[in-house]
């Protein structure tokens, strides 16, 4: 096994997706960026993730030490993926209860 593993930048990976998906967080709690609504700072949550996913896939191809970026990135994708999940999950749970 020849490959040259970096810790070190798939943190950095992750920690740029993460950073990147609170940031969106923190815009919509403190409403941020004039003129959006929930639906806008969805989309951008939405952009980050599968941007994350796509450029961690893109990366993942490339030489080291981008292919630990990579690895970090999909890592935050994969993240911020799951938090879309589970908040779907809560919405459908949260109308099924309301309508009933």
């Amino acid at each position: 096994m020849t490959e040259d593993r970096r810790p070190g930048v798939a943190f950095l990976g992750f920690a740029l997706a993460t950073g990147l998906l609170i940031a969106v967080v923190a815009a919509l709690a403190g409403d941020v960026v004039a003129g959006w609504h929930a639906g806008e700072y969805a989309y951008a949550f939405i952009g980050v993730t599968f941007g994350a996913i796509i450029g961690g896939s893109l990366c993942r191809l490339a030489r080291p030490p981008w292919r630990s970026l990579g690895s970090g990135l999909l890592l935050g994708g994969v993240l911020g993926f799951a938090a879309l999940v589970a908040a779907g999950v809560v919405l459908y749970i949260g109308l099924r209860q309301w309508s009933s």
